[in-house]
């Protein structure tokens, strides 16, 4: 998406996003955050068109409609029919949508977005050592750090001009780290082995977040993980005859058990990077209540009570997924009313559901950061 058209969305939906009932109002009275950029780095949560720009990424779903539909009405490389949730994000925050990075031709002086749908927090190596496929086209943490001190390399002359533009930046470090465990579970890696990644998956995001304070950065969120019981691919993938593998809201418990057991365990890695870094505002953004509590008001919330567990964009099965078939494949349909839906295409949320958790988390975080 070309930097103007950024800029035009931007400047349309403030009006929505800052309307008396919004984020903003209810989070900090028409407190206006002093923040003059915004950092990003993660998967395909938070990916505004990195990985379309990649030699392999032109032929992945996002680069084509119905894509980007809603919002755009074209794609820009965003998993979802329109806007993620670093967009409503940057909005709160009354700054313009991020660009890219690699849209090399694009402003920055608002902040970068570094993310790649597909990534992982550790590097390939740590998966191909385990007999894991990863895509050719993965830009782990590393990669996108390296891409972070290239581009403080071409906007600052030296490090205490860094420090300074990061000492007014919000750093938004993830979501990262579910793809390193998509990737393990969807090859038929054990449960038992797959908390054994944990650790290092934690490690390389704490170790990310490390470097960013080191270059200069004071105010940092680091999000941890959906509740993937909750989500159609897995859903469907891991479908069980035995009603007690379900819990009250028809998710996989096993599955969300381990979400949990990941994001306590990158909970204790942040309380650790606070002692150590006590002057550094460091906030865990719990994206796995925020979507728990969408799932829970979907009909309070106007989302079709009866299918939320439903693809909007897909075909077939229980959950309007297959993986032969996904959204973006020729002759696979769009529901007619995707603001009704919490789930675009099986793997990824709607616009209007991370528009829902982007209020919740904003509501928690803006009051604490700002």
């Amino acid at each position: 998406m070309a930097s103007s058209s950024s800029s035009m969305v931007s400047v349309f939906l403030l009006f929505f996003i800052l309307s008396p009932s919004s984020i903003v109002s209810a989070a900090v009275d028409h407190r206006v955050c002093p923040f003059q950029s915004l950092y990003n780095f993660g998967d395909s949560i938070s990916d505004v068109g990195n990985l379309i720009r990649l030699p392999t990424g032109a032929r992945t779903s996002a680069a084509r409609l119905p894509y980007g539909e809603t919002t755009f009405h074209i794609p820009t490389g965003r998993s979802s029919n329109g806007l993620l949730m670093i967009d409503y994000i940057a909005m709160a925050l009354r700054l313009p949508l991020l660009n890219p990075y690699l849209n090399r031709n694009a402003p920055v002086d608002h902040g970068v977005n570094f993310a790649v749908a597909g990534s992982t927090a550790l590097d390939s190596s740590f998966f191909r050592a385990r007999n894991l496929h990863v895509p050719a086209s993965n830009s782990p943490l590393s990669t996108q750090l390296n891409w972070f001190r290239d581009h403080l390399n071409s906007v600052c002359h030296n490090p205490t001009e860094c420090a300074h533009r990061l000492e007014h930046a919000l750093v938004f470090m993830g979501e990262i780290g579910g793809n390193d465990y998509n990737n393990a579970f969807f090859q038929g890696k054990s449960m038992e082995e797959i908390r054994t990644y944990v650790p290092s998956v934690v490690q390389a995001i704490a170790n990310a977040v490390r470097e960013v304070i080191h270059a200069g950065a004071v105010r940092i969120v680091v999000p941890g993980n959906f509740p993937i019981g909750c989500i159609p691919i897995y859903l469907t993938k891991f479908q069980n005859g035995d009603p007690r593998a379900y819990d009250d809201m028809k998710c996989l418990s096993g599955l969300n058990e381990f979400a949990r057991y990941h994001n306590d365990y990158l909970q204790g890695a942040l309380a650790e990077l606070r002692r150590e870094f006590p002057n550094v505002i460091i906030l865990y953004g719990d994206y796995y209540n925020a979507f728990e509590s969408v799932l829970r008001r979907a009909p309070a919330l106007g989302f079709d009570g009866a299918n939320t567990m439903k693809a909007c964009c897909g075909v077939g099965g229980a959950y309007n997924f297959d993986t032969n078939r996904m959204c973006g494949s020729p002759g696979v349909p769009v529901c007619p009313n995707p603001a009704r839906r919490i789930h675009w295409d099986g793997i990824h949320l709607t616009q209007e559901a991370y528009m829902h958790m982007a209020q919740q988390l904003l509501g928690n975080l803006l009051p604490r950061i700002c």
